[in-house]
């Protein structure tokens, strides 16, 4: 019978799933939101992985006008969704999260960061319906964005950033990241120009998407000297002892061997070598 019963639950578990947590917008600074239980629901991240924008060097530009984009939009002025874009590993996504940091860290609480997964894109009307009603401020952010070949789920980002009758709330702001300026590869474009009736109306619809971010900011690969910069600033940041002759050989020879310099290739030697040193990484001196 016990057993029995127990079937019994669990099948009226798959048929009716639990209901979705109340959303607080005040339980934490970040969120992720989560597509299912319908309809949906954002779950509090208590520590958000981020680096200081202090310690972001080689893009100092685009950081400036992303961090200045971002306090606008905090002080309830007008602000732009913004896409940045380019070369893999050059910080993209760790300058959106540093931009948050630095915000919050002048007004604490003032916003908040809700990721979003690529593949819960249709969904965002109902995580909009969420957000709208509160009185804070969010980043939507989804990493890595892109689309292939076969998704449309770009139709109903368009949508959401510039179209639709209700529009985009004013609490809302959206930033993505992705290698691709135009959000989708050359060859959907190309394929849409050669079997369309009319190839211009084929092409717009496809790059029209990436005109709806008022901001594109562009990351490029980065030379020797910003990549020693960068360094430069972790080595003082957490306080590794080690001589500069012997860092920078080093660290060209790690770079070397990963075929690239980058934001990401300079992060994964500074580990690398705080491990050899016996230093930890949990408490930098830059804020």
């Amino acid at each position: 019978m016990a057993a029995s019963l127990a079937r019994i639950a669990t099948a009226l578990e798959r048929l009716a799933p639990p209901s979705a947590p109340v959303f607080d917008d005040r339980a934490a600074d970040a969120y992720v939101w989560h597509a299912a239980p319908f309809p949906g629901w954002l779950e509090p991240v208590t520590r958000i992985n981020a680096v200081s924008i202090k310690l972001l060097r080689g893009v100092e530009r685009v950081s400036d006008i992303l961090l200045d984009n971002t306090r606008r939009f905090a002080r309830g002025l007008p602000a732009n969704n913004a896409l940045l874009w380019g070369a893999r590993g050059m910080g993209k996504s760790s300058l959106v999260k540093a931009a948050l940091g630095a915000v919050n860290a002048d007004k604490p609480g003032v916003l908040a960061l809700v990721e979003i997964h690529r593949e819960d894109i249709p969904t965002l009307p109902e995580l909009l319906k969420q957000l709208r009603g509160s009185k804070r401020r969010f980043i939507l952010f989804c990493d890595d964005l892109s689309f292939d070949a076969e998704d449309q789920h770009y139709k109903s980002l368009k949508a959401v950033l510039e179209g639709g009758i209700e529009g985009r709330p004013d609490n809302v702001i959206f930033y993505a990241t992705s290698n691709r300026r135009h959000l989708l590869p050359r060859d959907m474009v190309d394929n849409e120009r050669s079997t369309a009736i009319n190839p211009g109306e084929a092409v717009e619809e496809k790059v029209s998407l990436s005109d709806r971010f008022g901001l594109w900011l562009g990351f490029h690969s980065c030379s020797q000297d910003d990549y020693f910069a960068m360094l430069d600033a972790y080595v003082a940041a957490y306080g590794l002892k080690i001589d500069q002759k012997r860092l920078r050989a080093e660290a060209v020879e790690w770079s070397m061997t990963r075929g690239s310099r980058s934001g990401r290739v300079a992060w994964q030697f500074i580990q690398d070598l705080a491990g050899r040193l016996g230093a930890r990484l949990d408490s930098p001196k830059v804020k």
